[in-house]
């Protein structure tokens, strides 16, 4: 069983590098890929604890690119993790999620709802490469009773559209593209039924985009059909996993959805026709 989408407490995950490979286990999984948000800090870990069972780990990550101040979510694998490059481009990108947390918390200050935010900065920082981003400012809010859930959290404050609201700031999704490129790795469009920019799945593919994610946890059959006829059309594989982030959050059932091994065949093929620039 081979789930590309699996995030840790690096990001925004519940479990621990070590608990989530438990759970890999558990679940029969072959092969797997951390990606977490903007960081690669798990990767080693997983990949270590991860051998001793006979489970393949692709290095990945899932890197925030911004179009028309939307998120859009692109997943790299194969990467050259410790590329010199990739690390200044990512320390980059949490940079910008520190700061926009850091409006976040002043925007809810503003509507009466107290968050300690240095105390949440504080604990991503006692872990170095670890991304921090709203999923930890919703949480922080369900511990301080001003939501009952984290999705609650996102409805009533974090959201588009909310009191809270910071829009993102980032590289485009063609920025993004070219940076895994360059090391070696390989770049799907994560969750496009979510995401809702499909106008850029067409000029993304022509600009090397390798594939769609098409097995999603938040995708019905039909939909899974839609975009498995779109990535066929624009020529480009497929790629997918549960974007589990552990008990207790959305999409919790591990093993729930995977990627046929034929598809991850053809991602293999794609990362083979890569050429890798690394970074000193």
């Amino acid at each position: 069983m081979i789930d590309l989408h699996l995030h840790t407490t690096a990001s925004d995950g519940r479990l621990t590098p070590a608990a989530l490979v438990d759970r890999a286990v558990a679940a029969g999984l072959t092969t797997m890929a951390v990606t977490d948000h903007d960081t690669t800090a798990s990767i080693d870990e997983v990949t270590q604890l991860a051998d001793t069972h006979g489970i393949r780990v692709v290095p990945g990550i899932e890197i925030t690119a911004v179009d028309e101040g939307r998120d859009v979510h692109m997943l790299a694998y194969f990467i050259e993790h410790h590329d010199a490059g990739l690390q200044a481009f990512l320390g980059a990108q949490r940079e910008l999620r520190i700061t926009r947390v850091r409006e976040v918390a002043a925007r809810l200050a503003a509507h009466g709802v107290a968050v300690d935010v240095e105390a949440l900065l504080a604990k991503a920082r006692a872990k170095p490469g670890t991304a921090i981003g709203r999923p930890w400012l919703a949480r922080a809010l369900v511990r301080a009773g001003h939501a009952v859930s984290v999705a609650d959290a996102f409805d009533r404050w974090l959201g588009q559209g909310q009191p809270a609201f910071v829009p993102r700031i980032g590289p485009s999704p063609f920025d993004v593209l070219g940076t895994v490129h360059r090391v070696g790795g390989i770049v799907s469009f994560a969750h496009p039924y979510v995401t809702k920019k499909d106008a850029l799945l067409a000029p993304l593919a022509a600009a090397g985009l390798d594939a769609i994610e098409v097995y999603h946890s938040d995708h019905p059959a039909d939909v899974r059909e839609r975009y498995h006829v779109m990535a066929d059309t624009l020529g480009v594989a497929v790629s997918g996993g549960s974007d589990f982030h552990g008990t207790g959050e959305t999409r919790a059932t591990l093993g729930a959805v995977w990627l046929p091994p034929h598809e991850f065949a053809a991602l293999e093929a794609r990362r083979a026709s890569i050429s890798t620039t690394p970074s000193a």
